[in-house]
C-alpha cells in the first residue's frame, strides 16, 4: 500500500493543474500505469515455511507402587527413614497393623490364598515353626547377609530373614529394693523365697508375648516335667498375673516412670531401662530400673520378616527387605522398638550404649520344640494358674 500511495500522489499532483488539458487516452493511459504499479507493490509470493512443532513433552514419572506392609502393633519406623525407601524406589509403603505377633500371624496364614500384604514383619522364634509350616512365605536371600551374626539365621532357605532380637527378663524397682534394704532376686529360684512374697507381677502366656517368653524360660531352667511346680510355687507365694505387658508394666508394677502400681518385679524387657531414661527427655540420667540378666532367667527373642506368597510386587518387596538389614533402616530399630539391630555394621544409641544389658547366658529351647509344645505347656499353665 505503500508503494500504490506514493506513486498515485506524485503523478496526480504533478498532473492536477493539467488535467483538464489532456484526451481520454492520456487519462487511460495514465490508470494503466497505476494498475501495473499496484501489481509491482502487491505481496510477494508467500515463502513456504516450517509447520511449528510442540516442544518435546517432558517424560512423566510413572506412579508410585504401594507395597503394604503387615506386621504387629509394636511395629514402629521413622518417617524420614520410610521416606527414603519410597523415594529411592518410587513406592508407597502402606502399613497394615493386626494385633500381636500371634494374632497377626493367624491373620496372615487365613489369608494366605488372598494375601492382604507384601511383607510381613514380626514373627518371632515362639511362633517361627508355625509361619514356616504354613508355608506362606517365599524364599529370598536379601542383600547384606554377611553383615547378620549366623545365630539369627534359622531358616537357611531365608523365607524368613532375621530383623531385631532383644532380651525378655526380669525387671527391678532399683528405689524399693534399696529402701527395704533387700537384694534384688538373680536367679528364677529366688522368687518363690519368702522374703519375695507378692512382690511379682507376670503377664498370661496366652495372651502375651513376654508372657509367653518367660513361660519358654520357666520351661528351659527347670524342664518340661518340672516346670509347673516352679509355677505352683510362684502362686503360693502370691505372683499376680495380667493379660498383657502394658497393664503389668504400668498398672501393676512400680518402678516405671508413670507407673501406679506397689509390685517391684516384673516380667518386661532388658532394654526397658534405657527406654526409661530416652522417654525421660532428660529428666533421668540414669533408669530407676534394672534388668535380672543371670543364667537362664531371660528369654532371648528374635523377629523376623518375610516376602508373602502371592505378592504382585516381587521386585519391590526384595527391595524391602534388602532395605531391612541395612545399615540405615538397622541403626533406627533401637530407639523405635527398643529392640537391638541384627546388622553388626549398625551403630547402637548412646543410651543403648550406656543402659541396655544383654543376658550372657539365656534360655535355649530350639524353634522346632516350642512348635511341638506350645500350645500344650500354655494349656497346661492355665489350668494350673488360673482353674
Amino acid at each position: 500500500m505503500g508503494c500504490f500511495w506514493q506513486f498515485t500522489f506524485a503523478t496526480l499532483t504533478s498532473r492536477r493543474s493539467n488535467v483538464n488539458a489532456y484526451p481520454l487516452r492520456n487519462i487511460l493511459f495514465v490508470l494503466l500505469i497505476v494498475a501495473l504499479a499496484i501489481s509491482a507493490c502487491g505481496p510477494a509470493a508467500a515463502v513456504p515455511t516450517a509447520t511449528p512443532t510442540a516442544p518435546p513433552a517432558t517424560p512423566t514419572q510413572a506412579p508410585p507402587r504401594k507395597l503394604v506392609l503387615m506386621s504387629h502393633d509394636s511395629f514402629n519406623a521413622s518417617e524420614e527413614v520410610i521416606a527414603e525407601f519410597e523415594q529411592a524406589n518410587n513406592a508407597k509403603v502402606e502399613f497394615l497393623k493386626a494385633g500381636d505377633a500371634g494374632k497377626a500371624l493367624n491373620q496372615a496364614i487365613l489369608s494366605k490364598n488372598n494375601p492382604l500384604a507384601d511383607v510381613f514383619f514380626g514373627v518371632d522364634n515362639t511362633f517361627f515353626s508355625r509361619a514356616i509350616d504354613a508355608d506362606i512365605f517365599e524364599a529370598y536371600q536379601p542383600k547384606g547377609l554377611e553383615n547378620i551374626t549366623d545365630t539369627f539365621k534359622l531358616d537357611p532357605r531365608f523365607r524368613l530373614t532375621p530383623i531385631d532380637w532383644g532380651d525378655v527378663c526380669l525387671n527391678y524397682d532399683k528405689r524399693y529394693f534399696e529402701q527395704k534394704g533387700l537384694q534384688p532376686p538373680t536367679t528364677l529360684e529366688d522368687l518363690v523365697k519368702p522374703e519375695y512374697k507378692g512382690l511379682l507381677v507376670v503377664e498370661n502366656p496366652a495372651t502375651s508375648s513376654p508372657g509367653l517368653a518367660f513361660l519358654l524360660t520357666t520351661v528351659a531352667h527347670f524342664g518340661p516335667d518340672k516346670y509347673l511346680d516352679f509355677w505352683k510355687a510362684l502362686r503360693e507365694n502370691d505372683v499376680t498375673i495380667t493379660e498383657g505387658w502394658e497393664d503389668a508394666y504400668y498398672g501393676q508394677f512400680s518402678g516405671g516412670s508413670g507407673s501406679q502400681g506397689d509390685k517391684p518385679i516384673v516380667v518386661s524387657y532388658a532394654t526397658s531401662p534405657p527406654a526409661e531414661v530416652y522417654f525421660s527427655e532428660g529428666k533421668l540420667t540414669e533408669p530407676p530400673t534394672a534388668a535380672v540378666i543371670g543364667d537362664d532367667t531371660c528369654f532371648r527373642q528374635i523377629e523376623f520378616a518375610g516376602i508373602l506368597k502371592g505378592t504382585k510386587n516381587r521386585d519391590l518387596a526384595e527391595k524391602f527387605m534388602d532395605f531391612l538389614i541395612s545399615t540405615r533402616f538397622q541403626e533406627d530399630v533401637p530407639l523405635q522398638m527398643f529392640v537391638f539391630p541384627v546388622n553388626r555394621e549398625a551403630r547402637l544409641p548412646e543410651v543403648f550404649v550406656k543402659f541396655a544389658q544383654i543376658a550372657p547366658k539365656p534360655a535355649q529351647l530350639s524353634p522346632e520344640e516350642i512348635g511341638a509344645n506350645r500350645d500344650k505347656w500354655i494349656e497346661a499353665w492355665t489350668d494350673t494358674m488360673l482353674h
